[in-house]
């Protein structure tokens, strides 16, 4: 019944074994079989904790109780069943690769590397080994031992993409994208079918300033039925800096763009670019217009953000006044105020100036914007509070030099 695939016949037969004969460790197995086929996980689970309770040693029930675990993504109750049965059969690839795929999880690069290298000592020109402990190698950070694994693999089977892929992002967070941009060349010519590879290549063509080449590449991708928002921005991107830029070209894709991320303000202000460059007189009323709304767009989306940054400043000039970085705080004020104009930032400034520095002449001068600002703004204050501003502009003034 299993292997024809009727689970539900198996999983009542089992039940009615079990009825009579409740501690056969095989029964539980086999209803955990038919469980996991029809995706009740939970239940698949329990059967297979029962059959591993019944029978503790057996590799099998622990195995499939482990892997279990594994695709409901509970790792901490897999691994010791997992490292249970490769103490068992230290040299079965599939137990391994499922422990070693939690000891990546968990960043325990050294537990998976010392399974990876007991593999690879029975069988030293084995790529996926080398891909395995180099991939560990890179993500503990030592790209350079990396790198070396990773060509060793590739040396063996030149059409290795593992190897290639990697080898590409070492050689790109190196500095070096010609030979980054040259293993991806590769790959493609490999499987051209592999968009991983495609989209790499463009993002090396694009930040290299290559827009030419990127465009190509994002060109393909797109007639790959991958329509993504940033492929769509970044064409039109490059139809606008390629050398012979085309600007309707641009604005087709950065429409198409726009119509799936309304709130991409690089797309909006890309659309305004576009629209006031175009140079067709005949449409140049309507094109200025377009080139308003975009821009608009642009400011919209960004407004929030930039209030929001001006509190930021504010809100870390507090901490560095209260420690005593008097210099930094009256920065943070300035970057805050490069933003919003609220008059109270110079009075925190002149505060600064004249109680912490003791600087009469960088006091007058943001008490007397504070007072500038204050009137434009139509702030009210109490004629008693622009009084006392006053004097202490005036006391400072006629304040004796030290």
């Amino acid at each position: 019944m299993l292997i024809r695939g009727n689970y539900e016949d198996v999983i009542d037969t089992c039940k009615q074994i079990l009825a009579y004969d409740s501690l056969n460790p095989e029964i539980y197995y086999k209803m955990g079989i038919a469980y996991h086929n029809i995706l009740e996980e939970d239940l698949s689970v329990s059967s297979f904790s029962k059959a591993v309770k019944l029978h503790p040693d057996n590799k099998i029930y622990n195995f499939m109780l482990a892997k279990e675990y594994y695709g409901m993504g509970k790792y901490i109750p897999a691994e010791p069943l997992l490292s249970k049965v490769c103490s068992l059969d230290s040299m079965n690839w599939i137990y391994a690769y499922y422990l070693t795929s939690i000891y990546m999880h968990y960043n325990k690069y050294d537990e998976a590397i010392n399974i990876y290298q007991r593999f690879l000592k029975e069988d030293s020109t084995n790529y996926n080994y080398l891909n395995k402990i180099a991939f560990a190698y890179l993500k503990k950070g030592n790209f350079e031992y990396a790198t070396n694994l990773f060509n060793k693999s590739l040396s063996i089977n030149n059409k290795n993409l593992i190897a290639i892929k990697n080898l590409a992002y070492l050689y790109s967070i190196a500095g070096k994208s010609d030979k980054a941009i040259q293993l991806l060349t590769k790959g493609i010519e490999t499987d051209s079918s592999d968009m991983d590879l495609l989209t790499s290549r463009a993002q090396l063509y694009y930040s290299n300033n290559n827009f030419k080449a990127a465009l190509d590449d994002y060109l393909a991708l797109l007639s790959s039925s991958d329509s993504s928002e940033i492929y769509l921005e970044r064409a039109g991107i490059c139809w606008i800096k390629t050398r012979d830029r085309n600007l309707s070209e641009a604005i087709k894709y950065l429409l198409l763009a726009y119509r799936k991320d309304t709130s991409d303000y690089r797309t909006c202000s890309y659309l305004g670019f576009c629209y006031y460059n175009l140079n067709d007189t005949n449409n140049i009323v309507n094109d200025m217009k377009s080139s308003i709304y975009y821009y608009n767009k642009a400011i919209e989306i960004l407004k929030p953000v930039n209030n929001q940054l001006g509190l930021i400043y504010r809100y870390r000039a507090a901490p560095e006044k209260i420690n005593g970085m008097y210099k930094a705080a009256i920065n943070s004020y300035l970057l805050a105020l490069a933003v919003e104009s609220d008059p109270d930032i110079y009075m925190e400034i002149a505060n600064i100036y004249d109680e912490k520095l003791n600087n009469s002449e960088r006091a007058i001068y943001y008490y007397q914007r504070f007072l500038d600002n204050v009137k434009n703004v139509n702030i009210q204050l109490t004629p008693e509070y622009i009084e006392s501003i006053k004097e202490r502009i005036k006391y400072l003034k006629n304040k004796p030099a030290k």
